[in-house]
């Protein structure tokens, strides 16, 4: 069942917040930099793979209507046109 309709930005806020406080001690070891973790901002489950896809797949069939957040692991953006990423 879906909740209340958030906006981009209070789903990325959210994502943030469960990031820093719950998922970035866990996941930020050195074998993962560069990868993708996707996070439902409902249920803060997660889940990490390299492009993401495979994970916010995973988190789709546990919830279908779930609100996922990427982030890339190590990184401050999870995409880049101009092929440079900053490292966080």
């Amino acid at each position: 069942m879906q909740g209340i309709l958030l906006s981009r930005e209070e789903v990325a806020q959210r994502g943030r917040e469960i990031y820093e406080k719950s998922i970035r001690q866990e996941v930020e070891i050195q074998e993962n930099i560069g990868n993708m973790v996707i996070i439902d901002i409902e249920t803060g489950e997660y889940a990490v793979d390299k492009t993401g896809i495979e994970s916010a797949r995973y988190l789709r069939n546990k919830h279908p209507f779930a609100r996922l957040f990427g982030i890339r692991i190590g990184y401050k953006v999870a995409a880049s046109f101009s092929g440079e990423m900053e490292r966080d």
